[in-house]
């Protein structure tokens, strides 16, 4: 298991609290009971917080599936949308939306759902309602990316960050060359990640199904 880059500066930030917080704790904490139990508060509260860092941030080794005729799944998650919908933004027709929400217990690191060229990249700026919530894919801060597979056929990808995720990280540039169950960004702290797949596209998952970055062939091409 493996720590991902992105976590680096959060680790850091609560190694240097946890520091100043047993510090402040050993050194003024009263020699009687209560210092005893402020003392083990603190240590207690600096291990919680460094064990959430190395949770939230770890970079698990899988099998990471490429297969050129499916749509691998972007992100660990659940499975939240499948339905038809108007995508305006870059398609501006009717697609296929699946959409899946990460909690905070899952691996944030977003994967390339397919190879071929990256033809579109852009950030919106927005609000941070919920990750479930139905506007947060058109309200909330989000990214939008687009590949075009060998066979012509193009998805769009949509990271959305979500009440607690503040940060969307993204390493996708227009032209770059995609390849399928690769590392294209990450998402702090809760957060979705929708699909938008071409009109009659054969779609594996289900509602509520629970699916695994660069593992789960949630579609077909």
């Amino acid at each position: 298991m493996k720590f991902h880059k992105e976590g680096i500066p959060s680790l850091l930030l609560v190694i240097l609290f946890s520091a100043l917080l047993i510090g402040l704790a050993f050194g003024l904490a009263p020699e009687n009971m209560l210092g005893s139990v402020l003392k083990i508060l603190a240590v207690a509260a600096s291990v919680f917080l460094t064990a959430v860092i190395l949770q939230f941030f770890r970079d698990p080794q899988r099998a990471w599936v490429k297969a050129e005729g499916s749509i691998i799944a972007p992100a660990d998650g659940r499975v939240v949308v499948i339905e038809e919908v108007f995508e305006p933004e870059y398609f501006k027709d009717k697609r296929l939306q699946v959409s899946i929400f990460m909690s905070p217990l899952n691996v944030h690191i977003n994967r390339y759902p397919i190879s071929g060229l990256v033809k579109y990249v852009k950030y919106h700026p927005g609000l941070y309602l919920v990750a479930y919530h139905p506007k947060s894919s058109t309200e909330n801060e989000r990214s939008s990316i687009v590949v075009e597979h060998a066979n012509g056929k193009a998805i769009l990808f949509r990271q959305i960050a979500g009440a607690l995720a503040r940060r969307i990280v993204y390493y996708a540039k227009e032209q770059d060359k995609a390849e399928q169950s690769t590392q294209f960004g990450f998402i702090k702290f809760g957060s979705r990640v929708d699909l938008y797949l071409p009109l009659g596209t054969k779609v594996n998952v289900k509602l509520e199904d629970r699916v695994k970055g660069g593992i789960t062939a949630i579609a077909e091409l």
